[in-house]
């Protein structure tokens, strides 16, 4: 059974702190503390060529945008990640087994991300790709996911073949990792979505047609959950700190964090990696999209090792003696990147290239 799901957490206008209309994405990984994360950047690509995935199957070529990635060790689809359009994905819920020669759960992350320039057209893709080279088990492959844009935040859930998407109109939502997020209605689906799951036994056709109910036999509600702090409600209050500070009063998950700033109007999105476990115990990097853009290469497990050299690090942590350190050095950074953003707009500045890679660095020298 996977367990590439992440409880997520996102904040619309206008609970959003700013003048300007942002969206804001957080997420944590699940799983151990031990499994390692990659966070890799992968530059635009003109090309078409076919992708062959490492489990056999082969993916029809496309034109694909710049991207980062949060990744598990030796994947190589992804948890979540970004794309140079502003567009975000994270996966909420995983459940099943990968097949052979199948797209999986982790592939859709990222073949959405290099293929959309929209949240709704990230749909598009994924649904496309599961229709066309996903399982026709409906009990293999189950994902839930969150996409998101300066414009809209959507739920897609796919079980099989059959799929679900639905526009979040909420101010904000809070997903535990333990299942569906759509149950009905919905605003997009399979064409004859229920009778198909009639059909295929998943539904007795009582009632409403109900997508969590069918497909996961789990009511509609069954993975909301409660904010661990900092709940949105008051206009204008939620900001990037009260992500980070979600994030870490969160303790049941482990695995690597992600928070993204997604604005529109020609500002600058902004994401923020932990690349590493416990986000109580670790540092927000930021990574903004330019032409010229570098992230550390310890952020990546080398040829022949099993762990990146930042996790590695990370591991043998004590966190009493630098966490005081390593809490001021990302406040200055959330500051600094902050006052770039307000007084900049349009094209980004070659000042911004390596500021991720600037980052890991200067965080791994309060471990060595």
């Amino acid at each position: 059974m996977s367990t590439n799901g992440g409880e997520t957490f996102v904040v619309l206008p206008p609970c959003t702190e700013s003048s300007r209309k942002q969206i804001i994405f957080g997420r944590n990984g699940t799983g151990s503390g031990d499994d390692v994360s990659e966070v890799v950047y992968v530059p635009a690509d003109a090309g078409s060529e076919p992708v062959s995935l490492p489990n056999g199957c082969e993916i029809e070529g496309a034109t694909s945008y710049a991207v980062i990635l949060n990744k598990p060790a030796g994947s190589w689809g992804a948890e979540s990640g970004s794309n140079e359009k502003a567009v975000t994905i994270g996966l909420s819920y995983s459940g099943g087994a990968t097949q052979e020669g199948k797209v999986s759960a982790l592939d859709l992350v990222r073949l959405g991300l290099e293929r959309s320039e929209s949240a709704s057209g990230a749909i598009d893709t994924m649904v496309g790709l599961v229709e066309k080279y996903g399982s026709e088990d409906r009990n293999a492959l189950k994902a839930a996911f969150v996409i998101c844009d300066p414009e809209a935040v959507w739920l897609l859930n796919v079980a099989g073949h059959f799929w679900a998407a639905k526009q979040v109109q909420e101010t904000s939502i809070a997903l535990a990792a333990s299942g569906f997020t759509i149950g009905s209605p919905f605003d997009r689906s399979t064409e004859g979505l229920a009778d198909g799951a009639k059909d295929a036994g998943a539904w007795d056709g009582s009632g409403e047609f109900s997508f969590s109910a069918a497909f996961g036999g789990s009511p509609d509600d069954a993975t909301t959950r409660s904010w661990p702090a900092n709940e949105p409600g008051a206009e204008g209050a939620f900001g990037l700190k009260q992500m980070f500070e979600c994030l870490r009063a969160n303790g049941s998950s482990t695995g690597s964090s992600q928070v993204s700033v997604l604005t529109g109007d020609g500002e600058l999105p902004c994401h923020w990696f932990t690349a590493t476990p416990l986000a109580e115990e670790s540092v927000f990097k930021p990574f903004i999209f330019t032409a010229g853009a570098k992230i550390s290469p310890l952020t990546r497990v080398p040829d022949g090792e099993t762990q990146t050299l930042l996790h590695r690090l990370h591991s043998n942590r004590k966190w009493e003696a630098v966490g005081s350190l390593l809490s001021s050095l990302e406040d200055t950074c959330v500051d600094e990147v902050n006052r770039f953003l307000g007084e900049h707009s349009g094209e980004p500045s070659q000042e911004l290239d390596e500021l991720m890679k600037d980052c890991v660095e200067a965080e791994v020298k309060f471990y060595r």
